[in-house]
């Protein structure tokens, strides 16, 4: 692990993240929304840590992304940000703050910048939320673009199925990256999209593209730590590999502390004054 180009680097910034796509070195980031977890990401050496609005999810219960408020996303990023000193902190702008409005846009994304301390944010969509990107981007904050199965337009789509496997939406998509960057994002993540169409996408910008379903030609890849980390049980899509069944051994450990207690065998004389 120590052969990682920019694995020492105190602070991964958006400088970083270009150079280690510039130099070939994938980019790992995952999902945190707490200050115990996001500590162990940056313990780990994450590179990158989303703040993503799939707390609504992971967090809260709901059954999509929509519900969760900027308050809501203000709360989480300001506890990961506590917790971390290395990566480089990304926070979800939530659903219905800066699709229609450019000002409105702007205004959430100081409003998470300067409560929450982050480090970027990022937005769902490409060519039609041009004006809210670049009054963010005018503003000096970084912008982290995502196309491909955009999570916050599930009522518009109907369906959490793989996106741009039509030649039309493919073409559309990689259109929308390149605009992107024109408009001045420093990363654009890729979601649930066939592996050749962000292959193409990735050969055709030069800023790093993260990848979650996409395959293994991005940039690099982004899982929700609590999916990959076996927390959650009932989402398994085809790209997500869990890399731990902590459900299990959380349920195991604490059915033992029932047993403990009931039996009377917690506390023991050890463990009281």
């Amino acid at each position: 692990m120590s052969d990682y180009l920019y694995r020492d680097v105190n602070k991964v910034t958006t400088n970083i993240l270009q150079k280690m796509r510039n130099e070939g070195e994938k980019i790992a980031m995952l999902t945190a929304y707490d200050y115990s977890l996001a500590t162990l990401l940056d313990m780990a050496k994450i590179d990158v840590v989303l703040v993503g609005d799939s707390a609504a999810n992971v967090m809260a219960g709901y059954k999509t992304t929509l519900p969760i408020t900027l308050d809501a996303m203000i709360y989480h990023a300001s506890s990961v940000v506590r917790a971390v000193n290395r990566a480089l902190v990304v926070v979800d702008l939530p659903f219905g703050t800066y699709q229609g409005n450019s000002k409105e846009a702007l205004n959430s994304a100081i409003r998470i910048m300067k409560e929450s301390g982050a480090d970027a944010v990022k937005l769902e969509g490409g060519e039609e939320i041009r004006e809210s990107i670049e009054r963010i981007i005018c503003a000096g904050i970084p912008v982290m673009g995502h196309l491909g199965l955009t999570p916050q337009s599930i009522n518009k789509f109907g369906t959490y199925a793989v996106r741009a496997t039509e030649e039309a939406e493919a073409e559309k998509l990689l259109k929308d990256a390149q605009l992107l960057e024109k408009y001045g994002c420093f990363s654009i993540v890729l979601e649930k999209i066939p592996a050749e169409v962000a292959k193409r996408v990735t050969e055709a910008v030069h800023v790093p593209t993260i990848g979650i379903g996409a395959g293994n030609a991005t940039s690099g890849q982004v899982l929700v730590l609590h999916d990959m980390l076996g927390i959650t049980q009932a989402f398994s899509p085809r790209f997500l590999r869990r890399y731990h069944n902590l459900s299990e051994e959380i349920v195991r450990a604490v059915g033992k502390y029932i047993e403990d207690v009931k039996n009377l065998d917690f506390p023991n004389e050890t463990e009281q004054y």
